[in-house]
């Protein structure tokens, strides 16, 4: 069985497939998608391959740009045509959970304007229900009232630290609350729930949005999952 840096590693090279010679191209964070950065970079170098990469994080914007991927802000394109970014977690109905490398608004702005959206994950990512901690991006002013509002609402809120002990800054100079559930609660009432206090710029939960999943099996195959009620696991 294949180790889980590896199966990223599968999963980043077959997603990286999907993009064609003239796409404007949103890339995404974390630690499987430096694999399709990787790959992409391959292909710039090696096919001449010719794509505008729209980052999700300004890591991402620096290591795109190293490997010869000419980069651009969102606003300099008139349309995405594909995004290509991973998840935290993925439930069977395709909802997934993201932040979980501090980039989740970047990375929603990104997908909403994309006409695609493809996610890529090892296995371990996939679960029938959504379990996994809930990042919410919030505005550093009253965010010490907006904590307590969370608590008060039985979420079990932590501050996301760094490895000193202070708030972890987005590339949007946010905070990051971490939501803790028993039982995770309907994703699309607490998403609307979320989005309507005062001090919250966006949460983690991706709904509706993905069109394909790429997925890197423990037997070191690759399968790919068109967003439909058919469930995923």
């Amino acid at each position: 069985m294949a180790d889980q840096t590896a199966l990223k590693k599968l999963a980043g090279y077959r997603a990286a497939e999907f993009v064609e010679d003239g796409m404007v191209v949103g890339i995404g964070s974390g630690s499987t998608i430096a694999f399709v950065v990787e790959a992409l970079g391959k292909r710039v170098a090696e096919e001449g391959l010719q794509i505008k990469g729209i980052p999700t994080s300004d890591k991402t914007r620096r290591t795109a740009a190293k490997l010869g991927i000419p980069m651009h802000n969102v606003d300099d394109v008139d349309h995405i045509d594909l995004t290509i970014d991973g998840a935290d977690q993925i439930d069977e109905n395709f909802a997934a959970i993201k932040g979980g490398g501090a980039a989740l608004l970047w990375e929603k702005i990104v997908a909403v304007n994309s006409r695609r959206n493809i996610w890529v994950v090892d296995d371990t990512k996939l679960a029938p229900q959504l379990t996994h901690y809930l990042p919410v991006e919030v505005i550093p002013y009253g965010a010490d009232q907006l904590f307590k509002r969370l608590k008060y609402a039985g979420y079990q809120p932590t501050w996301r630290l760094d490895q000193n002990g202070n708030p972890v800054r987005t590339d949007s100079a946010n905070y990051l609350i971490d939501l803790h559930f028993t039982k995770m609660p309907d994703p699309f009432k607490l998403g609307r729930e979320l989005t309507s206090m005062v001090g919250v710029v966006e949460h983690g939960l991706f709904l509706n949005i993905v069109d394909q999943v790429v997925v890197g099996r423990a037997d070191e195959t690759i399968a790919v999952f068109d967003a439909h009620p058919k469930p995923l696991i």
